[in-house]
């Protein structure tokens, strides 16, 4: 795209960088300049008028019309008028003027009426960082059918939206856009931006090409991994055997199974090296022990900030926190970052550079928990692959329930029952201390209440040095564990059945299912609790009767718009403009198709 100066200097100012995102950019009203002979109240009309009188007072000019197209006399009020506008009105000279029509008990008014030149046509008003008149001018000498073909938008679409540019005779007087016109525009909106995704991705030679087999290990294992399992590892052998260094995401449920996911590609790995970096030490720990558990033959190691110094190149499977990052790293053909949110990009990255070499880069695989609404999967497919883990290995048995103060004397009851099965029970807080906005129980003065009614009571939050050592002490010994969001995810508690969630409607429904994912993890029943004062949550209800986590992403984006995968930055209200994520995974398809992202 070859852009003048000019162009450059207001593509910057509009802060777009290409035709289509110009095109997105559409009217907020249009003024209609045409003569019509029939008087339109409440409505801007233009007339063709000559000034029979002019007069002035201290805060407003009033100019007698007669309007030739009604054959009668309309009164013009100019407020707070500036000195110019009194050489637009000449007695007996005929033009045409614009304004506000209102009539009133025979008397009809055209509030600020102004001159115009540009008779017939119908005009687009623009708010955007250009003045409405150089925006006008701009869109009318820049947005062209050829300039938008050229970007690779298809015909339907581009004459679909230059008709909200230019319009022809149907005025959209109240402002509402044809199912024709908002396809266009989801369309054109999708479109820039998979093409600016797809144009981030960056392609590698890989540090090593080829897998060993996968399927003998499997065989080996005391259970049947589930059909996504092998669907997701048979893809990343797809990814192991091309010539190009993987990029993949892997997203799974709460309890999906991605561990074995990670061994796997270890295995397959195998004998080249493989790196897995986790966001905590108990993560990094529980890895270890599965990957010791399952992998018997491969030498592992975990490297933490209290592992001493060893030489790292005699292992086959690193695994260990970001303590990684500020060790010496032999080179690792495949690099693995589990709970990939929890890093940041910078880290991410650091990670696969300390085991690239010159040109070369290592596969390089990703793994959530959080699950993400399908159409966001869909769109994140243009820069890196994507799989997705929608389906549990074991049927999580978890009763959910919204409960209020008058529910406290049964929770109570079920806690006492649950503790004495020796199963264990989390309550999570919004806050650690009191906090005088929140009419919820801090941590600090709700946890005396239950060491003084429970033994073997936990107490742990965000800012707690000792969390860790808390949770590890908890799982081998605890009966209840008060925190705060600090379990979202990590540590594995085999007899946790019960989570109590105070003031859930604080929190996000990702957030509550990744909460209510730490209960029933070996198959115990599980119950969930969401206390509230509110009277009733919409939000709530629904989530207590969804189980799935990609369902539980789309019901979040109903009701908080989806952060932005670009930029990375807005965690809520959305990037899109039109586009609808829950909805409209039909036009991110065709796009998908359009742009050849396969």
């Amino acid at each position: 795209m070859n852009l003048t100066k000019e162009q450059m200097s207001k593509f910057e100012k509009l802060g777009i960088g290409s035709w289509s995102e110009l095109a997105l950019i559409i009217p907020h009203s249009y003024e209609d300049f045409r003569l019509h002979d029939k008087l339109q109240i409440h409505m801007p009309q233009l007339i063709d008028a000559t000034v029979e009188s002019v007069s002035r007072s201290p805060n407003s000019i009033q100019v007698t019309f007669f309007a030739h197209n009604f054959g009668h006399q309309i009164q013009g009020v100019l407020f707070r008028p500036k000195a110019y506008m009194m050489h637009q009105f000449q007695v007996g000279e005929r033009d045409y003027y614009y304004g506000m029509i209102e009539c009133k008990i025979g008397q009809c008014t055209m509030s600020m009426p102004r001159k115009v030149t540009n008779i017939g046509a119908i005009s687009p008003k623009y708010k955007s960082a250009l003045r409405s008149d150089v925006m006008r001018r701009f869109v009318f000498n820049n947005l062209t059918s050829e300039n938008l073909k050229e970007e690779g938008l298809n015909s339907e679409v581009i004459n679909e939206v230059l008709k909200l540019h230019f319009p022809e005779d149907k005025l959209l007087e109240r402002f509402e856009l044809s199912q024709d016109s908002l396809h266009a525009l989801k369309y054109i909106e999708l479109f820039s931006y998979m093409k600016i995704l797809a144009g981030k991705r960056r392609y590698f030679k890989p540090l090593a090409c080829g897998s060993s087999d996968y399927v003998a290990w499997a065989k080996s294992l005391p259970f049947r991994l589930t059909e996504e399992q092998i669907k997701s590892v048979e893809e990343i052998k797809s990814d192991l055997a091309k010539d190009v260094a993987a990029k993949r995401m892997v997203v799974g449920d709460v309890g999906s199974g991605k561990t074995m996911v990670i061994l796997a590609s270890a295995v397959m790995m195998m004998p080249k090296r493989s790196i897995l970096m986790a966001p905590t030490t108990i993560l990094a720990n529980q890895l270890f022990e599965e990957a010791e558990k399952y992998i018997p033959h491969a030498k592992c190691v975990l490297v933490t900030n209290k592992t001493k110094k060893v030489d790292l190149s005699e292992f086959d499977f690193i695994i260990g926190t970001h303590a990684l990052l500020y060790r010496e790293l032999p080179l690792a053909e495949l690099v693995m970052v589990d709970e990939q949110h929890r890093f940041g990009t910078a880290q991410r990255n650091m990670l696969e550079k300390l085991v690239s070499s010159g040109e070369k880069k290592p596969h390089f695989l990703q793994f959530s928990a959080t699950p993400i609404p399908r159409t966001q999967a869909m769109i994140e497919t243009a820069h890196i692959d994507v799989s997705l883990i929608t389906s549990t290995p074991f049927k999580k048995d978890i009763t959910s329930k919204v409960i209020h103060k008058a529910d406290f004397k049964d929770l109570l009851q079920h806690i006492k029952s649950e503790v004495a099965k020796n199963n264990q029970v989390l309550l999570v807080y919004p806050l650690v201390e009191q906090s005088e906005v929140l009419d919820y129980q801090s941590i600090s003065e709700a946890r005396s209440y239950w060491e003084n009614s429970f033994e073997n009571v936990y107490v742990t939050h965000g800012k707690d040095k000792d969390k860790e050592e808390v949770l590890l002490d908890f799982r081998e010994k605890g009966s209840v564990l008060i925190a705060t969001t600090v379990v979202e995810v990590g540590i594995s508690l085999p007899r946790l059945s019960t989570v109590v969630i105070v003031g859930a409607e604080r929190l996000g429904l990702s957030s509550l299912h990744q909460l209510r994912g730490r209960v029933s993890r070996t198959g115990l029943k599980g119950y969930c609790y969401l206390y509230t004062n509110q009277k009733s949550s919409q939000r709530l209800e629904e989530f207590v009767h969804t189980t799935s986590g990609f369902d539980i992403a789309n019901l979040d984006l109903k009701f908080r718009k989806s952060g932005d995968l670009l930029k990375g930055t807005n965690q809520s209200g959305s990037q899109f403009k039109w586009v609808d994520l829950a909805e409209d995974a039909k036009i991110v398809s065709d796009v998908k198709k359009d742009l050849k992202i396969i």
